[in-house]
């Protein structure tokens, strides 16, 4: 079991099935032959796919071997669930929320925020000043920042004291995600506050590019490995899939850095890209 631990952090194997010792000669001489299927519980629904499969596998390769040899052959099975032993579903939920809250305060409300001041005009009469475009956009979405960190906190505390999500891995580390997140989420919200003229409008479109994506094609609900295949493709542009994934890593699997510096990498990327867009979109119009 130590050599595909890391597999299952990793998120390279769902499944494992470890044959005991003498497998094959308990198989032969029609004694019980044990086996034991470990299972990646962090998602529950498709945990439960997978125990059914493999268990009609080797169902069926027992009654195979049974006719071949004309005798009864027994197979014994037992399923580990790790990461999620109870496969309680809050477990799978909760990481998601996350991602949903720091989305909704973090480009939903900056998209309203600043479409709201251009709508007003004030954003021209803060243009007398000797303050740069980008440093006038830092100073309206920095507010947001804060309610994030502070939103994360509250979620956490939730999830620890009312749904008893367990945590096993870093908080400092979540954190420090979590607020890589919620700048892609501002860079988002910056983007959709340059490219519209009114408040209804950006709100609109906020909605339609960032809480859609992050319920529908995040993994949140649904399996991504379920989705058809354009379906996949799409859900890497959405920074929610990247996020959910380091979250139930820290929080189920307890894994670091180490195993998650790919999605955090995609995350960091985003937030340069997005933020380089915004401002190329933003400083024409107030300038």
């Amino acid at each position: 079991m130590n050599a595909v631990e890391p597999l299952f952090r990793q998120g390279k194997a769902d499944a494992v099935i470890a044959f005991a010792p003498g497998f094959a000669a308990h198989l032969q001489s029609s004694g019980p032959a044990k086996l034991m299927l470990v299972v990646d519980a962090s998602d529950p629904n498709t945990a439960t796919t997978m125990q059914n499969y493999a268990r009609a596998v080797i169902t069926a390769y027992e009654s195979d071997v049974t006719s071949q040899r004309g005798k009864s052959v027994q197979i014994i099975s037992q399923v580990r669930m790790r990461f999620n032993p109870t496969l309680e579903s809050v477990n799978l939920f909760v990481p998601g929320l996350i991602a949903l809250v720091l989305t909704l305060v973090s480009a939903l409300m900056t998209a309203i925020s600043l479409s709201r001041e251009k709508e007003r005009g004030t954003l021209e009469i803060l243009l007398v000043s000797p303050l740069r475009p980008w440093q006038i956009i830092v100073g309206k979405v920095l507010p947001y920042l804060g309610l994030a960190f502070a939103n994360v906190i509250t979620a956490l505390l939730a999830a620890w004291l009312i749904f008893h999500v367990p945590f096993r891995g870093s908080l400092v580390l979540l954190l420090f995600e979590s607020i890589l997140y919620s700048m892609v989420s501002l860079a988002i919200g910056v983007l959709v506050a340059a490219v519209t003229e009114t408040q209804r409008v950006a709100m609109l479109i906020a909605l339609l590019a960032t809480m859609l994506p992050s319920s529908l094609l995040s993994g949140m609900v649904f399996p991504i490995a379920s989705m058809p295949r354009i379906l996949q493709v799409i859900s890497n542009i959405v920074p929610a899939r990247w996020f959910i994934v380091i979250a139930r890593g820290i929080m189920l699997k307890g894994v670091g850095l180490e195993y998650l510096w790919r999605e955090t990498l995609v995350l960091a990327f985003m937030t340069l890209i997005l933020m380089a867009i915004a401002m190329k979109a933003f400083k024409p119009r107030v300038a």
